[in-house]
């Protein structure tokens, strides 16, 4: 598992570090880049389509897909499941795309174990100020969930060493290009060249 024409990149990061940001970013400058769209149990919001958001599925269509080992990762979220489909990403990686999955360290772990080939990037804020002040801004919350919510940032942030690239989103801009180019190295890489451009390589070694 693992040898694919795309290439399947983890993306996580505390909440307000500006992955989502990034991400979409990305998405609207690069044409070979998809988002994965998870599987829930929980019903759509005004606005979500199935298919976009999420796919919208029952809890026994939910438990069977575990039964039948159909997803890369799974997790309840209080009365919620939510899961990454194997079928969907391989589908999209067989058409030479690359896959961003946004999940947690909990996540990723369980992504690496099943296909080690996926590359990590983990998304830093600038300093816990910063973060305080980028979830404030959000004017969403209580500042009892801000502290929770920074107190479950720092034990995420723990775990960035897990991960094969580090960004610090200091300066959008800067963030987005180092992103960018980590998407264009892994398809440079020795083995996708060598899929990719099999005949030239061909032809330029037949004297």
């Amino acid at each position: 598992m693992g040898e694919h024409k795309g290439n399947l990149f983890i993306l996580s990061a505390p909440s307000g570090a500006g992955k989502s940001s990034l991400y979409k970013a990305l998405l609207k400058q690069d044409d070979k880049v998809r988002i994965s769209i998870s599987h829930t149990t929980r019903a759509a919001r005004e606005g979500e389509e199935h298919g976009r958001e999420y796919y919208f599925t029952d809890v026994e269509a939910f438990l069977d897909m575990i039964a039948e080992d159909a997803f890369f990762e799974h997790a309840q979220v209080f009365d919620n499941y939510y899961g990454t489909s194997k079928a969907s990403i391989f589908d999209r990686l067989e058409q030479g795309l690359d896959v961003i999955l946004e999940i947690d360290w909990q996540g990723a772990r369980q992504v690496r174990h099943l296909y080690p080939n996926a590359i990590g990037i983990f998304i830093l804020p600038p300093s816990l100020a910063a973060l305080e002040e980028r979830l404030k801004g959000r004017a969403t919350d209580s500042e009892d969930v801000i502290q929770r919510r920074m107190a479950k940032a720092v034990d995420e942030m723990s775990h960035y060493h897990e991960y094969d690239f580090v960004i610090v989103n200091d300066d959008f801009d800067s963030a987005l290009t180092e992103m960018a180019a980590i998407f264009a190295a892994m398809r440079a890489k020795t083995p996708k060249i060598q899929e990719k451009y099999g005949n030239l390589i061909n032809d330029l070694l037949s004297l």
